[in-house]
């Protein structure tokens, strides 16, 4: 599938190997036991190189397999209030989200009003007030607050584990420090 006369021909572990034919670069490969393949079809000349592409493409599907199975999907998971929430159900919401956060996804939490609840959206915004000044440490603020017919929401994403870890680290120096002294 070259179309190129000429080539800039690269060995199997990165070697120069010249400019040369097509013909003569294909001699090189079958001499090899391996494939000519285009790398750099832009270049001038095109640059080809050395290389088993069978294996190539092994190599290159396990790395992909390996990325997808390392990499964690940030899921969106809701917690819901009401207006009239008690206090120990809203501890127990409030250390559901702080679990949900911990885990890596992140948390949208919902105040739900009912009825004549709706003239007052000032008690949600003081309960997600609330919610937020427990979840400080753990958590920023993806979007504000924002009204969505009877419903008021917020969206936490979790701070990253580098900056909890180096706060903790920070936290215990300042304790060392204070008890040296």
């Amino acid at each position: 599938m070259i179309r190129a006369r000429e080539v800039r021909l690269v060995g199997e572990r990165g070697e120069q190997l010249g400019v040369m034919p097509l013909y003569q670069a294909r001699e090189v490969a079958q001499k090899h036991s391996l494939d000519l393949v285009e790398v750099a079809r832009m270049a001038v000349p095109p640059v080809c190189r050395l290389m088993d592409y069978g294996k190539y493409k092994y190599l290159q599907t396990k790395k992909d397999r390996e990325a997808r199975r390392s990499q964690k999907t940030a899921t969106l998971r809701e917690v819901r209030l009401r207006p009239k929430i008690g206090e120990h159900d809203f501890n127990a919401k409030a250390r559901k989200a702080k679990s949900l956060l911990e885990d890596g996804d992140k948390v949208k939490i919902t105040i739900m009003f009912r009825g004549r609840e709706n003239t007052h959206p000032e008690i949600g915004l003081k309960l997600l007030d609330r919610m937020w000044e427990g979840l400080k440490e753990i958590s920023s603020i993806e979007k504000q607050p924002t009204r969505e017919g009877a419903r008021l929401h917020i969206i936490l994403t979790p701070v990253s584990n580098k900056k909890t870890k180096a706060k903790e680290e920070m936290d215990k120096e300042q304790d060392a420090k204070t008890e040296n002294t």
